[in-house]
Order: structure tokens, then C-alpha cells, then sequence
């Protein structure tokens, strides 16, 4: 009931007017009091709402939600047919996903949410998630050659991002190794695989990307990293849906490429926006720390270190990139 209530206020706030407590007590059938309780809670998950004795609830701006059917037109326009899921409140796009693996999900089937209350980074990190500021999206896509097809798709993805961001929006971004869009040096999205599958025969892979677009004040406080959002980098308002329809079908573009071509066609996309190529980097592995040159990656998708005058790939897993 509290998941009901607190989406139609969304709904009823988004428009940036105000609207009484009364009024919304009467349509949605509750207390004030409850009311009350349900707009302090979405403050809580970022909602900027400020009230007004005699005039009621208020969002400091408007909010342009995310609609099912607009991604979905775009999407028609675009010439992709991927199934898209648009959820309000959710626990983590690619938990969701995960968790209807394999009968309950189609082959690029997408899951979008306003709002994540467990998102999930890399490395068992926390993602930020406040409501309806940014972009928190997941693909399914099937491993029709197995488990060994997954190598390379978070650069694979980040250069899909990359595309859409650089090609059509203008904004000069980076691709940091193996999941992370830089501008200037500050994050602006990251991505997360998940797999599941056995060695031999086909496989499935859930693919999340976290897009910041415009941070709230009170969330950009827990954020212990240099970030962007697209407020800052762009003039002109970005439409979320737009976007969102952008990238499925972008990022469904390289994802097919990768699966009849593999990594090499894409390599020298990635080495042009490599933020670290030719740099000192430190490759942090538990409290292993190594020290190296970047030099790209290889048709694996394998980070490509120089230590003493030696190559050495480097494969994801729970290793992190940092200046050195």
C-alpha cells in the first residue's frame, strides 16, 4: 500500500505545482497524517519537496518522468524493439532482471526504474539512486555462444554510451577500464554485468547502467568520488525518455555488432576515448597494488598494462583502476 501511495504522489507532484494535503488525502484515501509520513519519506529518497500552509506540497522543480510508451515510440522511430519495463519504485533494476532469469525475461528486454532502493555498483558498492534525477536502466541479453561471449561487454556498452553522448549530445566524454564514462576526469555513469550460466551452452547476462543527470544536493554529499551529471556538462534540459530510448537502441546495436564481430572492430572507438591510455596507472586487486602504463586493451577486452617494458592483460573482477 505505501509503494501505491507514494508513486501517485509522485504522479501528482511531478508537474512542480502545488497540490493540497487534503486533496491528496481524499483521492488517494488516507490520513493527512499518512500523507504526511509518505511525502517526508520521499524526501528521504531525494524528492526535493517543500510545503506551504494554505497552499500545500511542492517539488522545488518539475520533474519529467519516465513513460513506458514515449521510450517505446522513440524506440519504433529508432528502429529497435526492445521490450521496455518502467517501474517507479524498485529495489535494483538488475536484481529485478536477475531474478526472472531464464523463462521470465526476452532477449534485450529492458528494465527501467525513477527510483533504486538497494542499487547496486561494482565491486559490492552502493549506487547512488535518488528519485527521478537520474537513469537507472538494465538489458537482458542472451549468451547464445556461451559464458566466453560475455568478455568485453562493459567496454562494449561504454562505447555505446559513448556514442550516444559524444555523437548526439555533443559532450566529450571518456571510457575508463573495464566500466566507467568519465568527463573531465569525473564520473558521470557506470556500468554493472552480471552473469549466470554454466561453462558449456548458453548463457545469460544482465547488464545495468547508472546514468547521473541531475544530482540532488542531499545525495551528492555521500558521493566519495569526483562526479558529473548532465546539468553540468549540457545547456540545453535533457528528455529522459528520449534518452533512455537512445541508448537501448545504441547500446542493442553494438551489442549485436560485438556478438557477429567480436571486440577488434571496436577497439580503436575505445583507445580514442581511453582515459587512462599512455598514463600511470595503479591497478588495485584486495591489498595487492600494482603499478604500470596503460596502454588500451586487448580483443578481450582485457586491460593492456606496461610493467618494466612487458605487457601484461589484466581481466575483470574485483580489481580497480586509479591514477598513478
Amino acid at each position: 500500500m505505501a509503494k501505491v501511495v507514494r508513486e501517485e504522489l509522485i504522479r501528482q507532484l511531478a508537474s512542480g505545482q502545488f497540490v493540497s494535503g487534503q486533496f491528496l488525502a481524499e483521492h488517494l484515501g488516507v490520513s493527512r497524517a499518512a500523507i504526511s509520513k509518505h511525502v517526508k519519506a520521499l524526501g528521504e529518497m531525494g524528492l526535493d519537496i517543500f510545503s506551504v500552509q494554505g497552499k500545500g506540497y511542492k517539488l522545488a522543480h518539475p520533474m519529467q518522468l519516465l513513460e513506458q510508451q514515449q521510450i517505446s515510440q522513440h524506440l519504433q522511430t529508432l528502429g529497435a524493439q526492445n521490450n521496455v519495463e518502467v517501474h517507479t519504485i524498485i529495489d535494483s533494476t538488475n536484481s529485478y532482471l536477475m531474478r526472472r532469469l531464464p523463462n521470465q525475461v526476452t532477449h534485450g528486454q529492458v528494465c527501467i526504474s525513477e527510483y533504486q532502493s538497494a542499487g547496486r555498483g561494482r565491486r559490492g558498492k552502493q549506487w547512488q539512486s535518488p528519485l527521478g534525477s537520474h537513469l537507472y536502466m538494465s538489458m537482458y541479453w542472451y549468451l547464445e555462444q556461451g559464458m566466453a561471449a560475455a568478455m568485453g561487454i562493459s567496454i562494449v556498452v561504454g562505447i555505446a554510451v559513448a556514442d550516444v553522448l559524444k555523437g548526439i549530445y555533443g559532450l566529450p566524454v571518456q571510457l575508463k577500464w573495464p566500466n566507467d564514462i568519465y568527463v573531465d576526469g569525473a564520473k558521470l555513469a557506470g556500468i554493472l554485468v552480471e552473469l549466470e550460466g554454466q561453462s558449456i551452452g548458453p548463457g545469460h547476462c544482465v547488464i545495468g547502467l547508472g546514468l547521473n543527470v541531475q544530482m540532488p544536493d542531499n545525495s551528492a554529499a555521500e558521493i566519495d568520488q569526483s562526479w558529473t551529471d548532465l546539468s553540468r556538462e549540457l545547456t540545453d534540459n535533457i528528455d529522459r525518455n528520449l534518452l533512455t530510448a537512445q541508448l537501448i537502441a545504441q547500446i542493442s546495436k553494438r551489442l549485436k555488432q560485438h556478438h557477429q564481430f567480436g571486440l577488434a572492430p571496436m577497439l580503436d572507438d575505445w583507445q580514442k576515448q581511453d582515459y587512462f591510455y599512455n598514463k600511470n596507472v595503479l591497478l588495485l586487486a584486495g591489498d595487492k597494488t600494482t603499478r604500470g602504463i596503460c596502454k588500451g586493451i586487448n580483443q578481450s577486452g582485457a586491460l593492456l598494462l606496461e610493467i618494466d617494458g612487458k605487457l601484461q592483460p589484466v581481466y575483470g573482477g574485483e580489481v580497480s583502476l586509479r591514477a598513478g
